[in-house]
């Protein structure tokens, strides 16, 4: 078995300037097949609110539903760094409560959290940290805040919110959190947050500037209908192929293609 990555490893890739590879994972199979493909961390992103339980955004996701998929994804990997997405309302509340739900996420088998937010949950994370968990900061588009920001929209256009960013993106790394993620902003700005903290910063929708790059599994792969972002590469279209084949099963069964002589077994087949 591998010896799984740790938070010691990501900062030595960082200082070798090497490139880390982040996705997300929802389930066991899903999770089994990219830790093979060799990824460095993978995220149980609270994605999983719209890609696969279908809600427009992903302030429904509940704590309970966040760690059995996080349970499902701990159990299929051997490599990957496994990171539990904190959902919406499970570490705004009090601190108390962010350090007794972050622990949970450990519990079923993460390495680490991620939580949303810049400055005001700069005191927050220093206090999970505090507890021994290992915390993942999240700024710039922070989904959990979409309505706060009017939608999914690119931030950090104008020069007063640039500074906003730039300055939550201190504030975390000061609470310390072992890396950042960088969601929906100015290449530009991602530049600068680079340049003003030690930990590694990985981008999605950031431009090419970070320290490695997440993604939407569902968005690479063609799998989410209801829309795919502009910074999502589709290198396979698998929800078509899915259709094709889907297509092609239930035309077997109507025709009486399928099963055929080798798909059963009857009382004269050998064993």
């Amino acid at each position: 078995m591998q010896r799984q990555i740790t938070v010691r490893d990501l900062w030595n890739k960082k200082r070798r300037g090497e490139k880390a590879v982040l996705i997300t994972a929802y389930d066991y199979s899903f999770a089994w097949w990219e830790d093979r493909a060799g990824v460095d961390i993978i995220l149980v992103g609270d994605s999983l609110g719209m890609t696969v339980l279908g809600h427009p955004y992903t302030l429904s996701v509940s704590l309970e539903e966040m760690l059995n998929h996080t349970a499902a994804v701990s159990k299929a990997v051997s490599r990957a760094m496994v990171i539990g997405d904190m959902p919406f309302l499970t570490y705004q509340g009090s601190i108390r409560e962010a350090v007794i739900n972050a622990g949970r996420f450990l519990q079923v088998g993460a390495s680490a959290v991620k939580i949303e937010g810049g400055k005001e949950m700069a005191e927050t994370i220093a206090k999970v940290i505090s507890a021994g968990i290992p915390v993942m900061g999240h700024i710039g588009l922070t989904p959990q805040s979409v309505h706060k920001y009017g939608g999914y929209r690119i931030r950090g256009k104008t020069e007063q919110e640039a500074r906003e960013i730039l300055e939550d993106a201190c504030a975390v790394a000061s609470a310390g959190v072992f890396a950042i993620i960088v969601e929906s902003v100015v290449s530009e700005l991602t530049q600068q947050i680079v340049e003003a903290v030690s930990v590694p910063v990985y981008g999605i929708g950031a431009g090419p500037h970070c320290d490695g790059q997440i993604i939407v599994c569902y968005d690479i792969l063609g799998l989410y209908p209801d829309f795919t972002p502009s910074f999502a590469k589709v290198y396979f279209d698998m929800g078509k192929k899915i259709e094709e084949v889907v297509s092609e099963y239930a035309k077997e069964v109507r025709e009486g293609i399928f099963p055929s002589k080798r798909y059963y077994t009857s009382k004269g087949d050998k064993k």
